[in-house]
């Protein structure tokens, strides 16, 4: 199986301790580590407004994390841990991996669509002069 990449972002209730913040990342850790992954980065974005209510709450706690997985799982427990700890108000996984491949499919794609298109001129440079073709060699024979 590929090596999947996910970017998981949680948001815990504004008023949770730090040290509180800290033991949920390092559960995280624990968990990714037990199942074969890898945590990349980590972010703590601190306190940040909310485009909308999440239960009640107008403000909360924003932390980022890259996780990099063989295991399907992986994810999955990931998300358990989350929805039972009391602090985490909003989560969220997205898969990279997947769009990461078509981007770069996509950028192939346009490189060879651009090697194929002639060249245009950039408007008001003087049109290129024609190149002039050698004149015909005549073999050495043919001359006398």
């Amino acid at each position: 199986m590929d090596e999947r990449v996910y970017d998981l972002i949680f948001i815990c209730r504004p008023a949770t301790p730090e040290d509180e913040v800290n033991k949920i990342v390092a559960t995280l850790e624990h968990s990714t580590g037990e199942l074969g992954g890898k945590i990349e980065k980590t972010e703590k974005w601190g306190t940040r407004r909310l485009a909308y209510r999440v239960a009640k709450h107008r403000e909360g706690f924003f932390v980022y994390m890259v996780v990099k997985s063989t295991q399907g799982d992986l994810i999955k427990e990931l998300e358990r841990r989350l929805k039972v700890s009391d602090a985490v108000i909003k989560y969220q996984t997205i898969r990279l991996d997947e769009e990461l491949k078509r981007q770069q499919k996509l950028g192939k794609h346009r490189e060879r669509r651009a090697s194929r298109r002639p060249r245009k001129q950039a408007p008001g440079a003087p049109p290129a002069a024609p190149q002039q073709q050698p004149p015909p060699q005549v073999p050495a024979a043919a001359a006398e």
